[in-house]
């Protein structure tokens, strides 16, 4: 029988959504003068405008470019740039996991675009971006939060192509670069690499995008959540506070207690090492263990915050299905119930697995100490004690 590690992670909370609070959170640090009262009196809005200027800066989005908050998180957000900018023209969606392959189904079914190219490929991999028409509008998501594939870069984006670009970027912004110039819409929530409240999204205009949503209207009838107009031009107040619903002030004020700490301890470049450290310790654990691999064999397709990895050799290639799928379920079940580990377990509709996020809001050391207790619980699992 394999010996219990000694350490235990001090923060077990290893999902990828939502993720760990940063280091030192709690709620009575929290600023509620905003509650209880109007989003739209002078203080919450100064709030929600403060909350915008704030990931404006961190994140080095153009002057150019506007920035507003969404209702329905990272969806929502999504959504509302394919409903109201797609239709002008020939699209291509390209998927590589669960929630690109839900943007093709909205395509498909939802908006049922006449001239459409839907791009996929399987779990892991990346379909060939370069073959996509730059006439072509395009969404894709940045990085493949069920799979933990990335885009390797955006040399597939010519500078000044005729088509718009949405990305999805819910899992990659604060932990990855965005190249501004060839994004035209990019969406992300709070609880994914910020470590905070769901509900609410972000959505980034470019120029291009601004004018495509204001030179055109498409065919099909548009709820009210995606109604970014006030008669024939953009309503820009979304993007000075003024949101579309009401949102959680208490939500707001818990992403800029994210965003403020991720400016203190040295804003996106910090948040981008502290993501590319956790990963790295996840990844060479993963080379070094002959009954793992990563979900995403190609080195430059690897995540450097949702890490998947998959099960292999000769016991685990043993067994049926349905024990196979088991593997993974039960690991993460038993280190649970043990305090060791949340939330690690695959997504439901990914290859069976395991999935470690690897945020800037997770500490190195807590993955370090989750690791071992993985091995042990695999053990165990071998020897029937699972």
């Amino acid at each position: 029988m394999t010996a219990q590690p000694a350490l235990r992670p001090e923060r077990p909370f290893f999902s990828s959504g939502p993720t760990a609070k940063p280091p030192g959170w709690s709620a009575d640090q929290l600023d509620t003068k905003s509650l209880g009262r109007s989003h739209r009196s002078k203080y919450a809005k100064g709030r929600l405008k403060y909350a915008i200027d704030l990931s404006r800066e961190l994140l080095g989005v153009p002057d150019d470019y506007l920035v507003g908050i969404m209702p329905g998180s990272d969806t929502g957000a999504l959504e509302c740039a394919m409903w109201t900018m797609l239709g002008a023209g020939p699209a291509t969606v390209a998927a590589w996991e669960s929630f690109g392959n839900i943007w093709i189904q909205d395509a498909v079914k939802q908006l049922k675009l006449k001239d459409l190219t839907p791009l996929s490929a399987d779990y892991g991999e990346i379909p060939d971006l370069a073959s996509i028409p730059q006439d072509h509008d395009v969404v894709f998501t940045w990085n493949g939060t069920t799979s933990g594939a990335k885009i390797p870069n955006t040399d597939w984006l010519e500078p000044g192509r005729k088509g718009i670009t949405i990305n999805d970027a819910t899992s990659a912004v604060f932990a990855m670069e965005m190249d501004w110039p060839k994004l035209d819409a990019t969406t992300y929530s709070w609880q994914k690499i910020m470590g905070s409240e769901a509900q609410h999204g972000m959505l980034i205009l470019s120029p291009k995008a601004v004018e495509r949503i204001e030179s055109y209207d498409p065919e099909w009838p548009l709820p009210k959540l995606f109604r970014l107009k006030k008669g024939d031009k953009l309503n820009r107040a979304i993007f000075e506070g003024a949101t579309i619903n009401t949102p959680s002030m208490l939500a707001v004020e818990d992403y800029i207690w994210a965003l403020e700490w991720a400016k203190s301890i040295g804003g996106l470049s910090a948040m981008i090492e502290r993501a590319n450290t956790n990963s790295g310790i996840v990844k060479d654990w993963i080379e070094a263990t002959p009954w793992l691999r990563n979900m995403a064999s190609d080195p430059a397709l690897q995540t450097n915050s949702g890490v998947c990895m998959v099960f292999q050799g000769e016991w685990y290639e043993s067994l049926s299905d349905e024990d196979k799928a088991a593997v993974p379920k039960k690991i993460a079940t038993k280190l649970e119930e043990m305090d060791i580990g949340y939330d690690f377990n695959g997504y439901r509709d990914a290859p069976p697995g395991l999935r470690i996020w690897c945020g800037g809001s997770v500490e190195a050391e807590d993955i370090r100490r989750l690791l071992p207790w993985i091995e042990w619980a695999y053990e165990e699992l071998k020897a029937g004690n699972l």
